[in-house]
């Protein structure tokens, strides 16, 4: 025999749970989302089979994880992935209707209850790009590309969201996610119809998953006084971008450019600069920013520094592109109904959370490496082929897994470029190119990149409002004459609306109104007394 023609034959060791839980692994991620956890999880939801059945439910969420990992097959193709490997066992093979009543009975619960359990950081405090002077960078952003069946079900659930071209073709969720911004990783997902309170009503479903340790970089949807309250209420700091229409009153400049300021009763630090930047072909292109951040001190966080963070933030549409273009390749979700719907995307979110899991474990075995450099598309094919295989379900060693070793050969360093927004829907509102985007239409590098801090001078804020002329009307004359009578002790608007019989909300209009023409002061928030009297001139001509 030729050496060409020579053969070889080996057989390969697989090491799986017995009897009909056999099919039920996620092959190496099988690490992060262990036997154990699963079977407490399904005691504690209620969820655990009455009687031993061919689908248990163990089985039937790895089943659900599997389906996130080939969601372009059916049910009984992704079955035959979990146990291709499985042969020699004589397992059985379920059918479509089977599989999708063992799902029915599992339900939503357990799903969710698992990725509370494998969500939150992944990545030690001195990861590389993980922390920023021992804070540990997080974001927050909204995606609503998600898109269901179009069914009566999905639409008397999510609606359907109306384009200036019309109707959009799809149900979709809103999804907000608060995202460690150095490895990728979720904290924590909230998701449901987009409704009133729009993008800041989810997040603040997120905000107990904030700790001191933190620092929150947000964009202008989030700038809200009351919104960064609550985000300062945490003891969490944030770095945020606030919209070019605000304003903010300095009360103190300080020498690195920036100043402070007070947004209602909490005190912040405001950044105005410039961007310039210039890229290979001669293009430049100016962005003005203005951040806001409860890092007060210039000396610790100088202003250029703040600036180039708050570029960490754009890592969370990093996560949302693994989500849905690598992940899912933005199909639609396989589910008919909206409890479906619902454990199907928390069983994908657990499969998302569990490859960045494997990504950070091998990341963290080569010191120096970040962990957002690691592929996260090879990460996924190598966990599909560890599916198939049956390989590394139970691990007989703390060694990094072949899923993230695999990942962990990192890409090269990122390139830094520019190009136009471009979006290839035909009902966003940013598919088309607007005539003042100077930025060019093609991927270019970028040259270079300056930074030009704007300062800006205390602006003392008046006491009294300049007075104008209007007729006083009765009810001018009665709050006048109420505040005149004790006119060394301010009133709030309470008292006032009691005493003039008018309900709160048209006390406070009136009031307001009066306020602006000079007719009182307001020596504190919500608190008004009547205006000195205007000192009176006369012209002497000789």
């Amino acid at each position: 025999m030729s050496v060409e023609s020579a053969t070889v034959t080996f057989t390969r060791a697989i090491t799986v749970a017995a009897g009909v839980f056999a099919p039920g692994h996620a092959g190496e991620l099988t690490r992060f989302l262990p036997f154990d956890l699963v079977d407490a999880v399904l005691r504690e939801t209620g969820r655990v089979q009455q009687r031993e059945r061919l689908l248990p439910s163990r089985v039937v969420v790895y089943f659900m994880i599997a389906l996130g990992m080939f969601p372009h097959l059916g049910y009984t193709l992704v079955w035959g992935k979990m146990v291709s490997a499985l042969l020699p066992l004589s397992l059985s093979s379920p059918s479509e209707s089977a599989l999708r009543q063992a799902r029915r009975r599992v339900g939503t619960t357990p799903l969710r209850a698992l990725f509370d359990v494998v969500a939150g950081p992944l990545a030690r405090p001195d990861t590389p790009g993980v922390s920023y002077r021992g804070l540990r960078t997080v974001a927050f952003d909204g995606c609503s590309s998600f898109k269901s069946a179009d069914n009566q079900a999905q639409r008397d659930w999510l609606g359907k969201i109306r384009h200036r071209l019309g109707w959009a073709g799809y149900p979709q969720l809103m999804l907000m996610a608060l995202v460690e911004t150095g490895t990728r990783g979720l904290l924590g997902v909230r998701f449901g119809r987009s409704g009133p309170g729009g993008e800041t009503g989810y997040a603040r479903r997120l905000l107990h998953l904030l700790t001191p340790d933190m620092l929150v970089l947000a964009d202008r949807g989030f700038d809200g006084n009351a919104f960064l309250a609550e985000i300062a209420a945490t003891g969490a700091q944030f770095l945020t971008r606030i919209t070019s229409n605000r304003r903010p009153r300095v009360h103190t400049s300080l020498p690195d450019g920036s100043y402070l300021t007070r947004f209602d009763d909490l005190p912040l630090r405001v950044i105005e600069a410039t961007i310039t930047t210039t890229a290979i072909d001669g293009t430049t292109i100016n962005a003005r920013y203005r951040l806001a951040t409860t890092l007060l001190d210039h000396h610790t966080h100088p202003a250029t520094t703040l600036m180039r963070l708050y570029h960490e933030r754009w890592e969370i549409e990093s996560a949302f592109y693994a989500l849905k273009h690598t992940l899912f390749t933005g199909r639609v979700l396989r589910s008919g109904s909206p409890s479906g719907l619902q454990q199907e995307l928390w069983a994908l979110l657990t499969l998302y959370q569990m490859i960045r899991a494997a990504i950070v474990e091998a990341a963290e075995h080569l010191p120096g490496t970040d962990p957002d450099r690691s592929s996260f598309t090879n990460a996924l094919e190598h966990a599909r082929n560890q599916v198939i295989n049956a390989t590394g379900i139970l691990p007989a060693h703390n060694e990094p897994t072949l899923i993230g070793t695999a990942s962990g050969n990192t890409m090269p360093a990122r390139r830094d470029r520019i190009s136009e927004r471009k979006v290839k829907c035909p009902t966003s509102r940013h598919a088309r190119k607007s005539d003042n985007d100077p930025r060019p239409a093609t991927s270019t590098p970028i040259t270079s990149r300056t930074y030009t801090i704007h300062t800006r001078t205390h602006t003392p804020q008046p006491t009294t409002r300049p007075h104008r002329r209007k007729p006083l009307g009765p009810l001018t004359h009665t709050i006048l004459n109420y505040l005149k009578n004790t006119p060394d002790q301010p009133r709030n608007i309470r008292d006032i609306a009691e005493h003039t019989n008018l309900d709160y909300r048209k006390a406070r209009n009136k009031l307001h109104d009066m306020f602006k023409h000079g007719y009182i002061t307001r020596p504190h928030r919500g608190h008004f007394t009547a205006s000195p009297p205007r000192a009176t001139t006369t012209d002497q001509n000789p």
